[in-house]
């Protein structure tokens, strides 16, 4: 354990910025003595610093002062996937089409159930999935939902009030007729809470059925239009960093004096090669949401545009 507690942090903050979980998941493992921290049991409050060696269960680690870049994925699950890393009864993941990372791993934030489909997010960032996740970051949910059954304006009403359920206290922040024809009809509906299965169960408690639930968007982030199910797709470094400003979270300065290093040494490199700088100002894409624009913003055409002929 470290010593020097002014350059130390606690072990779940650090184990989830290198990507190896959320603290819940870190303080979950930490319980049932699947940590040890220079072969020691780690215990709840203990800190580490860079050079301590960790073992989670069977993998080792060793902390770092920051994971070596910030990495997000949008993926669009199909219904049929589970969100778990491992199922004892063979069913599909929504992590066996991620890939593995050489350091830390991918983390989920947030779930949708088997039958549910839509935008998932993934990050090997804890502090980011922390943050996503969070109660107090109060961030928008939002679903496309075809119920069946009747629904009334006191229907509406009292979703948008809130109903009692055995968890506690839920409700719609916003309901939004999309339209229909006969017994199915669509909504959209936002909430700024992930409850397991809350969605379903809130229509559930007024009589009506949920035939299908698709997530459409996470706070700031669009499911894009062309983002078929089954497949994912990486935010740019300029992505990310407006993915950081847009939930009010402060972008690590060890990146930004990396990313300012990067720049200027390709800025001297282009410089020496052409005599001048060269930008290119990629074009915007709106998500399904049209007064919501997508911090995937850069379509994959952009990346096969033919660069203009120098003088």
């Amino acid at each position: 354990m470290a010593a020097d507690n002014t350059a130390s942090e606690r072990v779940q903050k650090a184990l989830a910025r290198m990507g190896y979980g959320s603290r819940r998941e870190i303080e979950r493992l930490i319980s049932e003595q699947k940590i040890r921290i220079n072969g020691q049991l780690a215990k709840p409050g203990d800190h580490v610093r860079e050079g301590d060696k960790i073992n989670i269960g069977s993998r080792r680690a060793v902390i770092t002062s920051e994971v070596s870049r910030i990495r997000v994925l949008l993926y669009n699950k199909p219904e049929g996937e589970i969100c778990t890393r491992k199922d004892e009864e063979g069913r599909p993941t929504v992590f066996d089409h991620l890939g593995k990372l050489k350091t830390g791993r991918w983390i989920s934030v947030g779930r949708l159930d088997i039958n549910s489909s839509g935008l998932l997010i993934f990050t090997n960032y804890g502090e980011l999935a922390n943050h996503l996740m969070h109660p107090s970051s109060e961030i928008e949910r939002e679903y496309a939902v075809r119920v069946n059954g009747e629904v009334t304006r006191d229907t509406i009403k009292t979703l948008l009030k809130g109903v009692e359920l055995e968890d506690g206290f839920l409700k719609f922040d916003q309901i939004v007729d999309a339209g229909g024809q006969g017994a199915n009809h669509w909504y959209h509906v936002i909430l700024k809470e992930g409850k397991n299965r809350e969605v379903r169960r809130l229509w559930q408690s007024q009589d009506v059925r949920v035939s299908r639930l698709i997530r459409v968007r996470y706070g700031s982030l669009v499911l894009p239009r062309d983002l078929k199910q089954g497949k994912k797709v990486e935010l740019t470094l300029d992505e990310t960093r407006e993915l950081f400003s847009a939930i009010n979270l402060k972008w690590p300065q060890a990146f930004e004096d990396r990313g300012q290093k990067k720049f200027d040494k390709r800025r001297r490199f282009k410089t020496n090669r052409t005599g001048r700088g060269h930008t290119r100002k990629a074009d915007e894409k709106t998500g399904l949401k049209k007064q919501e624009k997508s911090v995937y913003s850069k379509t994959r055409s952009d990346k096969h545009k033919s660069k203009k002929s120098r003088p």
